[in-house]
């Protein structure tokens, strides 16, 4: 397949399919357990082909990294829109009508019939909650439900295709959980060993605790382990209702992601861990009422640590997602749940496509462009 290629050039080339057996256009080479589309455009239509992509500046995105056998191993962690809500069918703001309303940057999503795209090489495995354990790979229905994504979706599907290698994401996201309890990590507080949900820094252990089991027993958790190996590449974060709505969690915001990042690399043996903060933007840019303040100081808080002035030390290794650009009106949307983005497809969508395309930057030292303000 063609890769490292803009999502534009990616639809112009659909014009171009000579074989129609398939479901999946991301398919990797090496990869066998699912069918792909084939392009096999006459030389005259690659030409034409190449000289659409010069002229979109394709040549400036990050280009895939060649195998080396490992598997390349990202951490989503964070609270329930982390877990994610976005809704797939139904009306308005679901995935079914995005699709059909926007094609153009939708299409690729689903196949010729209309079904979810699912990846071939870009497996997901959840141990959150022990009755709702999960695995498989990536499509659609890894959010709150089958009927939901979060953004693991869109992350999967950037850093998929920038590896050649398959990919694995543990997802470790639990609702209603704060960084300053919950999430604490220990260079933050003299708290004894965590033992119970409930107990401080306890999902913080938790997801050490994952990337643990399931790294200590792939075959188990990824059937298709090769035992070529392992690489933990990249960690991404999206939490921060439950510390917004208290002043006193929001002031200290800052130093605990600080040290969490810190902590979380330390205790995974993984110095400059690459790491992607999605801030907490539900209500956009023009929040009202009376936590207004306390609000965008959390959010200010959680991008402050993607500034490599204030922090010299997460230059090049933290990135932060400025989301509230993505925040869509109830009328667009299906639910009024203004605390999990009004359940809105296209909000979570873009919330996992700034993650995975923050995460592809710093791993390929080519930052992407920041989405500009939008109120």
């Amino acid at each position: 397949m063609i890769r490292g290629i803009s999502e534009k050039i990616r639809f112009f080339c659909l014009f171009f399919v000579y074989s129609n057996n398939t479901t999946n256009p991301h398919k990797k080479k090496n990869m066998k357990t699912k069918p792909t589309i084939k392009l096999r455009p006459h030389p005259v239509q690659w030409i034409t082909l190449m000289m659409l992509a010069l002229t979109l500046g394709v040549g400036a995105q990050p280009k895939s990294v060649q195998a080396n056998g490992k598997l390349k191993i990202f951490i989503l962690a964070g609270q329930s829109n982390m877990v994610g809500f976005g809704q797939l069918t139904g009306s308005p703001g679901t995935m079914e009508t995005y699709v059909k309303s926007n094609p153009k940057d939708y299409g690729h999503l689903v196949d010729r019939k209309g079904k979810h795209v699912v990846r071939d090489d870009v497996w997901i495995v959840n141990l959150s909650y022990k009755d709702k354990e999960k695995k498989g790979w990536l499509t659609t229905g890894y959010g709150a439900s089958d009927g939901h994504i979060g953004p693991e979706y869109a992350f999967g599907f950037a850093v998929g295709d920038y590896y050649e290698d398959p990919v694995l994401l543990i997802k470790s996201a639990w609702g209603g959980r704060s960084l300053s309890k919950n999430f604490l990590s220990p260079s933050s507080m003299d708290y004894p060993a965590p033992k119970a949900d409930g107990d401080t820094g306890f999902q913080y252990a938790e997801v050490l605790r994952h990337v643990k089991e399931i790294t200590g027993n792939l075959k188990k958790y990824y059937p298709h382990y090769k035992g070529k190996g392992y690489e933990i590449v990249g960690m991404g974060w999206h939490q921060g209702w439950n510390d917004r709505i208290d002043q006193k969690a929001v002031d200290v915001y800052e130093k605990n992601m600080e040290k969490f990042i810190n902590d979380i690399r330390k205790d995974l043996d993984k110095k400059n861990l690459p790491f992607v903060i999605a801030n907490t933007g539900m209500g956009g840019w023009n929040i009202v009422g009376s936590y207004k303040a306390k609000v965008e100081k959390l959010m200010t808080a959680q991008l402050a640590l993607a500034d490599a002035k204030k922090y010299p030390a997460f230059k090049g290794n933290v990135a932060g997602v400025e989301t509230r650009g993505f925040q869509r009106t109830r009328e667009q949307s299906p639910s009024r749940q203004d605390y999990h983005w009004n359940r809105n497809w296209e909000t979570f969508y873009l919330i996992g496509k700034g993650m995975g395309d923050s995460m592809v930057g710093l791993l390929s030292g080519t930052p992407p462009t920041q989405q500009p303000r939008k109120k």
